[in-house]
């Protein structure tokens, strides 16, 4: 919608227009009057001064009040201050002092706490420490006995034993267990239970005690000596067999198939704690015609 289109409504606006501002003049100049100050209304109340009065005419200002002065009696002796004195001020000093050192005293007893405290924390670390090694050294000695002990029972005693049986083992001139005390008793060895001697058979696998074998001759007149080595189970059961391996003097195959046969037919007794596949060795020397 649009406005003031026509001349009418143009003429309309401005007539209005007019009319509010000379509306708004006469307010500024011909406005409401008021008196300043205000006009007092209510009953004048008149307050004295003094303890007496005349007349009908209230005084227009309070008169002042006349000060009589006062004498003050006379004293014989005058109240004095005192003073800080030296000894005051030294018993300060000393209050200061004491809490100073007291301060201090403190102080050193809670470093002397805190000392006690890592020391006491030290030696309890040290005496763990020196209580786990003991108690690691006795369980080595006990390992070490019970070790000693299953030697002596599979091989019949180990150096450094107790008592005074006879005999020994090993191809050295003085007497004794030839081995390590430390040693593994099931490790494989070329020659443990005996050596293969002139046309004999001679067998290594520690720590299973004695086989039983089978024997079996040769179909050719070869001599010489085969080693096999075989694979034993826990029942004492060898496995496998491979003759000719290092230390054989003939590989020839008249040799190597009865060395096998011989190999596989040893038994030894069972044993729960030895390897699951143990090595060994099985060593036959073979004399013309056998």
């Amino acid at each position: 919608m649009k406005y003031l289109d026509t001349k009418h409504e143009r003429n309309s606006a401005s007539i209005t227009a007019l009319i509010a501002l000379i509306l708004l003049l006469l307010l500024f100049v011909s406005g409401l009057q008021y008196m300043d100050p205000p006009p007092e209304y209510g009953v004048a109340v008149n307050f004295g001064t003094t303890d007496l009065g005349s007349g009908n005419k209230p005084l227009s200002e309070p008169r002042k009040a006349i000060e009589e002065p006062v004498e003050e009696p006379e004293t014989e002796t005058s109240e004095v201050l005192p003073t800080p004195t030296e000894a005051s001020t030294k018993a300060e000093d000393i209050i200061t002092q004491d809490n100073a050192e007291t301060i201090a005293i403190k102080k050193q007893k809670e470093a002397e706490a805190k000392a006690k405290a890592a020391e006491a924390k030290a030696k309890a670390e040290a005496e763990r420490i020196v209580k786990e090694q003991k108690e690691a050294e006795e369980k080595k000695r006990a390992e070490e006995a019970e070790k000693k002990r299953k030697l002596d029972n599979l091989i019949g005693g180990v150096k450094n034993a107790e008592g005074n049986t006879d005999g020994g083992e090993g191809p050295d001139k003085q007497g004794g267990n030839k081995g390590q005390l430390d040693g593994d008793p099931y490790a494989p060895s070329y020659f443990g239970g005996s050596g293969p001697g002139k046309g004999g058979v001679g067998f290594g696998l520690g720590g299973r005690g004695k086989p039983s074998r089978q024997i079996f001759k040769q179909d050719c007149n070869e001599y010489g000596l085969v080693v096999v080595k075989i694979e034993v189970n826990r029942a004492g059961k060898v496995v496998s067999a491979e003759p000719g391996i290092r230390g054989t003097t003939n590989t020839h195959p008249c040799l190597l198939g009865p060395a096998k046969k011989i190999a596989m037919s040893h038994k030894w007794p069972a044993d729960s704690d030895a390897p699951a596949r143990q090595i060994g060795f099985v060593s036959i020397n073979f004399n013309v015609g056998q």
